[in-house]
């Protein structure tokens, strides 16, 4: 699978595990930075990484900063990206089950680097189950037309 990955200041060391874990199971990575723990502002990396995924040029996208919410908020500004704030294996599990999520927000400052490559594998490894499933996912869809 490619995966997109990017990060601010405040996620890079999440990041770098992160980035370490999917390449050492195979993915490619594509990473949109920051490479520096200098100060810096999180929408310049979370939309290029979003954008590659919501062009089909990667499969999915992990974006980290302190929270995970500056960058989710940003992911999610991007026509086709359905990006889950999580903080639990359990959430990321039902985020791809339910809501076909095509990318995950992780908060360096939030989990432990070894839940959170936990929380990465069952977003990675987790199908979409469609079905009724499908109807809600094409709502949102429909409300990204509107908006």
């Amino acid at each position: 699978m490619k995966i997109a990955i990017a990060c601010d200041h405040g996620g890079l060391n999440l990041k770098r595990e992160i980035k370490k874990y999917l390449v050492e199971n195979g993915h490619e990575v594509m990473d949109f930075g920051c490479d520096s723990f200098d100060s810096c502002d999180y929408p310049d990396y979370a939309l290029p990484a979003a954008e590659a995924v919501a062009k089909g040029e990667c499969d999915r996208g992990i974006v980290v900063c302190s929270t995970g919410i500056g960058v989710s908020i940003v992911a999610n500004k991007v026509h086709g990206i359905r990006c889950a704030h999580c903080h639990d294996t359990y959430c990321a599990e039902f985020t791809r089950r339910h809501n076909d999520a095509n990318m995950l927000a992780l908060g360096e400052k939030v989990v432990g680097v070894g839940y959170a490559l936990k929380i990465v594998e069952l977003f990675l490894n987790t199908e979409f189950e469609g079905g009724r499933h499908s109807r809600r996912v094409s709502k949102i869809s429909d409300i990204e037309k509107k908006y």
